[in-house]
Parts: C-alpha cells; sequence; structure tokens
C-alpha cells in the first residue's frame, strides 16, 4: 500500500511527557504537563517549553521568567495526566495530583520530588509561534536522584521508567538497544 499524504500536523513522536513547575511573582506554584519541549543547545545548556497562552502556567513562567522541568516516572502517569487536562486557575493541581513541591536550589519555581530528574530553567527568549509560545530556557542547574547512578558513576535513565507522549497516548519508555558511537565502534573497544 503506497503512503498517504496528509495535511501538515505535529507527528514527531514520540516526545518526553514532562511536568513543567512555575511560580508567579504571587500565589502558589502550579504544575503543567508539557510534551512540547527538547534540547535546543548544549553550550550553555538549554531547552525549551511551548505552553499555550491561555494556559494558567504561561502567565506565571511570564512573569518569573523561571521555571523547572521534572521528568516523570510510569508511577506518576495519572497525575501526568490530571496535570495536563486540568487547569491551576481551578484548582491546587500539586494537591490533586498528590505530587511534593519541594525547594528549588536556583530559581524560585519548586522542583517535584517524585520525580527523579528536576531541570532548573531561566528563560531567555520567549517566542510567540501561533497555537503555542516558546519558552527558551537555559538550565541552572539539574536534580538527579542517587539511584539512577551505576556502579562506575554514570547516570543510567533507563532505571528511571520515564514516559514519553505518542500520539495521543502514554507509552513506557522500553530498553535500550545502542549507545552513541556503537555503529562504528572497534570489536573488543567501548568508551566507559
Amino acid at each position: 500500500m503506497p503512503k498517504q499524504l496528509w495535511k501538515p500536523s505535529t507527528l514527531l513522536y514520540p516526545v518526553p511527557a514532562v511536568l513543567v513547575s512555575s511560580k508567579g511573582k504571587e500565589g502558589p506554584p502550579n504544575v503543567l504537563t508539557v510534551a512540547w519541549t527538547g534540547t535546543v543547545c548544549s553550550e550553555p545548556p538549554m531547552l525549551s517549553i511551548s505552553v499555550r497562552p491561555e494556559r494558567y502556567s504561561h502567565a506565571l513562567i511570564t512573569q518569573s521568567g523561571e521555571f523547572v522541568v521534572n521528568l516523570p516516572t510510569k508511577k506518576l502517569i495519572r497525575a501526568v495526566d490530571l496535570c495536563g487536562v486540568k487547569s491551576g486557575k481551578d484548582m491546587d493541581k500539586f494537591a490533586a495530583a498528590g505530587l511534593t513541591p519541594a525547594p528549588s536550589s536556583v530559581v524560585k519555581a519548586p522542583i517535584i520530588e517524585e520525580c527523579p530528574v528536576n531541570i532548573e530553567c531561566r528563560v531567555t527568549q520567549a517566542i510567540p509561534l501561533g497555537s503555542h509560545d516558546m519558552f527558551i530556557g537555559e538550565i541552572v542547574t539539574v536534580h538527579v536522584e542517587g539511584e539512577l547512578m551505576d556502579k562506575k558513576g554514570h547516570l543510567d535513565l533507563a532505571r528511571a521508567n520515564l514516559i514519553a507522549w505518542v500520539h495521543g497516548h502514554y507509552a513506557e519508555i522500553g530498553k535500550m538497544m545502542g549507545y552513541f558511537g556503537f555503529s562504528v565502534r572497534k570489536r573488543g573497544r567501548r568508551k566507559a
């Protein structure tokens, strides 16, 4: 069967399903599920999140110029879904989702204690794109659960049981199939 031609759409999948915590100048913090996110630069380390302007978190991030990207595990799937479909205007999503806000190291927005990785960011640019505005954040510090380190002290994110968003569904990220450069390495030699 030949390939079908579709109108332009967002079919780049899977993408990470992350919890973004934010705090405005006043009031309680909020948490929002975001799937439009990604790394945009390694030096300085930066990532992006795209948020609809009508979302409550958009105003908080705009006011503060800060946010935290928290990587949730499969155990948090119900919280991830709730934080994506409910508004922080109407409820305390931390309480409703059973998530624990904890102090960050650098920014005022809290980290989520239950997430094994928390990435604190300061907004460097906000770019209106159409349905979403993209916030580019410089990563100012990262929290990593010590249990994710292997015996050699390397990060083993496969043990975190992270999740992804796949065209309207959540999915557990599967087994590792290779490492960067494995296709060209010489037999018997592997970088540590």
